[in-house]
């Protein structure tokens, strides 16, 4: 009696769930080394012990010690809570604030990826390039959806959306939105992207502090 055998498939496993290629692995090794010493320079300016920045930020104080001495690679959502824990703009975590004139090449824009990996977010511009504004590309994956805990008080975010859908939720309001649309609102308020389409969805993502 024959048995029966699982074929097997030769279909590529998805982009994001290859590794790193050689080029990311040496940025985000570069982009924590300056994300720890940003973080030490600015909590010690404000005279913050690691225990009080844990209780601040939400983060704890050996995820802190972690990424001062750039033994880890915070997600987006862990430099969101210190950046807010801290009180500075979130670039402030990812480069020096540049001179009168700031150049950004897509090639050196550190790409930050969720937890999971279903959400991108890319720089399009220089750090300090213009105080209180940071404008960042987003991309979130088919069917994928990322929560973002409240920002600063006083944030607002704009989102327009460049290619695919946007289910946005802000506390208990949902906004649908498609190709071209925009939409604004207080960020300093639990708020989650959805993508419901079949396809991988592109935003730009510009973020107001309130100073």
């Amino acid at each position: 009696m024959a048995t029966s055998t699982k074929r097997k498939t030769d279909r590529p496993p998805p982009a994001r769930s290859l590794p790193l290629p050689p080029g990311d692995e040496v940025g985000a090794s570069d982009m924590a080394r300056r994300v720890g010493d940003n973080l030490r320079r600015r909590r010690k300016a404000r005279s913050m012990s690691l225990d009080e920045l844990a209780v601040a930020s939400g983060v704890s104080r050996a995820a802190l010690s972690q990424i001062e001495t750039s033994k880890g690679n915070p997600t987006v959502g862990v430099l969101w809570k210190i950046a807010v824990g801290l009180g500075i703009p979130f670039a402030e975590l990812l480069g020096e604030t540049r001179g009168a004139v700031g150049v950004l090449r897509r090639a050196d824009g550190q790409v930050l990826r969720s937890a999971d990996g279903k959400m991108e977010s890319r720089p399009l511009t220089p750090a300090g390039a213009a105080p209180g504004a940071e404008v960042y590309e987003l991309r979130l994956l088919a069917r994928a959806t990322h929560a973002s805990e409240a920002h600063a008080p006083g944030t607002r975010e704009i989102l327009i959306v460049l290619a695919g859908q946007l289910k946005l939720r802000v506390e208990a309001e949902t906004y649908e939105l498609g190709p071209g649309d925009s939409v604004s609102f207080s960020a300093d308020k639990p708020h989650l992207y959805e993508n419901p389409g079949a396809v991988e969805a592109r935003y730009h993502d510009v973020i107001i502090y309130d100073r």
